[in-house]
């Protein structure tokens, strides 16, 4: 971090050397404009923006750059271009607008004013408001965008360490903002236009790949972090990624999903910027070892971090006596579901509300439930039962795929990787017989392009996780939440006070 601070009035020289004429015409010599630090100090002071706090924000990580853009729209300014044009065109794109008004400069008869003694042109009140606005909007961008970012939490896989209705602020630079993969999109929304069911926000193209500003932290072993969903690369817009694509054609058929419109919608494809927004904790960094055995998680051979709040599967049985809805508020049971038997429901409770409800007198039992070992599904990663017959509480050992490291490829194995060489790491695949083809090349081992984690709900039977699809790549790491503002009650209704204003753990 220290020297990407250093770097970065290096990064602003090429955008300043663009303005050579304009500082000829302020009095300073056009050659300053490539001196790193110096022309920062010049331009500041073309601009009478030479004050001590602004240098100290110049150098400040991603305040900078709406720091700059202000810098640079107030060296247009002092040269009288004072249209909406020119300020989205210094602001925005300076290493195109300043070199394309200093060409045609004559023809602009562009005049350098000193702000210090020439005040600008009196502002009309709708221009002033406009004006305001685009300033407010451009500087919640940068701060939605590289800094910090409020996210709501609609489901609830995370509970109770984080809770349905929990408004998360979440910190970007700690493990350093992305770069937008989409640079064309309407403001302040994710995917999906307001009002509509299924048209997009953005536009994809022009885009970029995957780039990272350096962060003030790491990412560290359960941590809870957000992240684009990675199985929502393709989604069926009838069922978004409640129910996602790959779950469906496993269910109905690819064809079927495919050209049935009426029960499907369309079937589109997102980039990565633009998947839903998980939350989970992370329970495996790249190269670890999982392994879950009866529900309790071990990595590198070691029982894993068990959070106090963590909830599973309870049966819970009565003498008949039904569950009542101020006993399910005062023990904060949120999710309880009929098997059919009289006297007997499953709730998802965490062990400590399990300990409490055995000593009520009308209840005889409370017994975790854990899905046996020889039980096993085609939904749980890596959704090939005839090589690992896994579920949710008895799966692995699987290793996290790390940069750099080198993996066997065999038949038997490469539902592990198949998904993380062709979606995230885009080669193509196909398998002939015995033999591994990547990219049309005969293959027996892969080496892994980018770093990947291991997420998981800590409320373990109620969580679409990483037992289900697999691997977080490094690229979709959004960021950790750090201050939950208002936590609202959906079940029972009303604000969680006691809930408000905390920081996740």
């Amino acid at each position: 971090m220290t020297a990407f601070i250093l770097l970065i009035p290096l990064l602003y020289t090429i955008p300043i050397a663009c303005c050579w004429k304009l500082f000829r015409l302020a009095g300073k010599k056009p050659w300053l404009t490539l001196i790193p630090y110096y022309n920062i100090y010049v331009l500041a002071d073309i601009t009478n923006n030479k004050k001590w706090w602004w240098f100290l924000l110049i150098i400040f990580p991603y305040i900078n750059t709406f720091m700059m853009m202000m810098l640079f729209i107030d060296l247009a300014k002092s040269h009288g271009r004072l249209g909406v044009v020119d300020y989205l065109g210094a602001a925005l794109i300076p290493i195109i607008y300043f070199p394309l008004i200093s060409v045609i400069s004559g023809k602009l008869h562009l005049e350098y004013k000193d702000p210090k003694t020439h005040p600008y042109p009196k502002k009309t009140v709708v221009r002033d408001w406009l004006d305001s606005i685009l300033w407010a909007v451009m500087a919640a961008l940068i701060i939605r965008t590289f800094i910090f970012e409020s996210f709501t939490i609609p489901s609830s896989s995370m509970e109770k360490s984080l809770r349905t209705g929990d408004f998360l602020v979440v910190s970007k630079i700690g493990y350093g903002p992305r770069f937008p993969n989409t640079l064309l999109s309407f403001p302040f929304v994710h995917h999906t236009l307001p009002w509509t069911e299924s048209t997009r926000s953005y536009l994809k193209r022009p885009s970029v790949g995957y780039h990272r500003l350096p962060g003030f932290g790491t990412i560290h072993r359960n941590d809870p972090i957000v992240f684009n969903f990675p199985a929502g690369d393709t989604v069926s817009t009838k069922y978004q990624s409640n129910y996602t694509y790959y779950q469906l054609i496993r269910q109905y058929g690819r064809e079927n999903v495919l050209n049935n419109k009426a029960a499907f919608g369309d079937i589109i494809t997102r980039p990565v910027d633009k998947r839903e927004n998980y939350v989970k904790r992370l329970i495996g960094m790249p190269g670890d070892t999982i392994l879950i055995k009866d529900g309790i998680v071990f990595v590198n051979g070691e029982q894993g971090l068990q959070p106090e709040l963590m909830q599973h599967n309870y049966i819970i049985k009565t003498n008949g006596t039904a569950l009542s809805h101020n006993l399910l508020k005062k023990y904060d049971i949120s999710e309880i579901y009929s098997t059919g038997i009289p006297g007997t429901v499953v709730a998802n409770i965490n062990r400590n509300t399990a300990e409490q409800l055995v000593k009520l007198p009308f209840i005889t039992s409370v017994t975790r439930v854990i899905a046996p070992k020889e039980e096993y599904s085609d939904e749980i990663f890596p959704n090939d039962t005839t090589h690992f017959k896994w579920n949710v509480d008895n799966f692995g050992p699987i290793v996290i795929p790390q940069e750099g490291v080198t993996v066997k490829l065999t038949k038997e194995n490469i539902a592990l990787y198949s998904r993380v060489i062709t979606a995230y790491e885009h080669h193509k695949l196909r398998i002939e017989g015995d033999k591994i083809f990547i990219d049309d090349k005969q293959c027996d081992t892969y080496t892994f392009a980018m770093d990947y984690f291991w997420m998981m709900g800590d409320n373990r039977h109620n969580s679409q996780d990483s037992r289900f699809w697999g691997y977080v790549p490094i690229d979709h790491i959004v960021g950790k939440p750090v201050f939950v503002w208002l936590s609202i009650d959906k079940t029972f209704g009303g604000i969680r006070f006691d809930k408000t204003f905390r920081v996740p753990k």
